[in-house]
């Protein structure tokens, strides 16, 4: 790359960031539904016919957020994960149960540090807007860090068999080829659970449903998560193990 292509991509990439960064605040103003390219262009100084080389459309944008939103809490997600293992001690090494509890956290505290971008992602869907295949693999981090410790959990002798309806077992099946092969059929279907249970508590409390209803309640996730993570078959060790 030349320096003056080089130039250019820097300039590309301020452009797109101060675009991104505009519409997160229309976001935090009017909401996703009423995300406007021209709006976009307006606040910055910019005709829309300029703004349309960066994102030809408010989907394309809305798409650009999406993914940056589901990377933002999949980053500290997977973050909070090595750190629980890092800090370890001991010959067994990290606590399955302290691991998934860090990784719940995380995704609360960022959910409460961005409740726009975490409504943009987990709230109503927006009307006319239909997700591409292209948030995918965003959208899974958090769960595929979830699914990463009950698979050290089952390697390292810590994780029970979670019991399952007749009924279910058909569709549990179809989850195991999906995601997660190497997973009882019982701790696929008790993962799903776990994973929509999370996020609805996050969103309970970002969306303010807890007012009046929870004061403590950073000690009330943590109980909830932990007992989600018993759900999924996490054995866990010490005191939070036998609670």
């Amino acid at each position: 790359m030349t320096t003056h292509q080089g130039a250019r991509a820097r300039a590309r990439a301020e452009i797109t960031a101060a675009i991104k960064d505009t519409a997160r605040r229309q976001l935090a103003d009017e909401g996703a539904a009423k995300l406007s390219l021209r709006a976009v262009a307006r606040e910055l100084g910019m005709v829309s016919s300029a703004l349309y080389r960066y994102f030809p459309s408010r989907d394309d944008l809305l798409t650009d957020l999406i993914i940056d939103a589901y990377d933002a809490v999949g980053e500290v997600a997977e973050r909070a994960w090595a750190e629980a293992r890092a800090t370890a001690t001991g010959p067994d090494g990290a606590d399955p149960l302290a691991c998934w509890t860090a990784v719940c956290s995380a995704a609360r505290a960022w959910g409460l540090a961005h409740p726009h971008e975490y409504a943009l992602i987990y709230g109503s869907p927006v009307p006319g807007y239909s997700a591409p295949q292209s948030t995918v693999r965003a959208a899974a981090r958090v769960s595929m860090s979830l699914l990463g410790i009950v698979r050290d959990a089952r390697r390292s002798g810590e994780l029970t068999d979670v019991p399952l309806p007749a009924a279910l077992h058909t569709e549990a099946q179809r989850m195991v080829a999906d995601f997660a092969p190497d997973l009882p059929v019982g701790t696929a279907a008790a993962l799903v659970a776990a994973w929509a249970q999370l996020f609805g508590l996050i969103g309970f409390e970002v969306f303010g449903q807890f007012h009046r209803v929870v004061e403590e309640r950073e000690a009330f996730f943590v109980h909830a998560v932990e007992r989600l993570g018993r759900g999924v078959g996490l054995v866990g060790r010490g005191p939070a193990a036998d609670s």
